[in-house]
């Protein structure tokens, strides 16, 4: 039996259905998507864990300690949830490269 994740990340313009794909090994199988909000990653999620029987979870830095508790509490205790998380310089790179992509332009 294959361990399985997913890796949820944030994009103004993404399209749940659309914009995934998956990876595969023998012992493990790595799901990825880009969601547009909160509401869309809840629902990821809860599909991953009922559709696919992810076990692991892992977001974004982009996910407030708030979201993860959302989701959390969306999928269960038998599902680990995780953050990626950079430090100070690997942040500021981060913010600066998609402010330069338009991420952050009000509407």
């Amino acid at each position: 039996m294959a361990f399985k994740a997913v890796f949820i990340a944030h994009a103004p313009d993404a399209e749940l259905e659309k914009h995934r794909c998956v990876i595969r090994t023998p012992s493990y199988i790595l799901f990825v998507t880009v969601v547009k909000n909160q509401e869309q990653a809840i629902e990821a999620c809860k599909k991953f864990v009922e559709e696919e029987g992810v076990q692991s979870i892992l977001l974004c830095p982009g996910f407030k300690h708030r979201d993860v508790a959302e989701i959390s509490g969306a999928v269960g205790e038998n599902v680990g949830v995780f953050v990626a998380r950079g430090d100070g310089q690997g942040n500021k790179a981060s913010m600066k490269a998609m402010k330069e992509a338009g991420w952050f332009q009000e509407k």
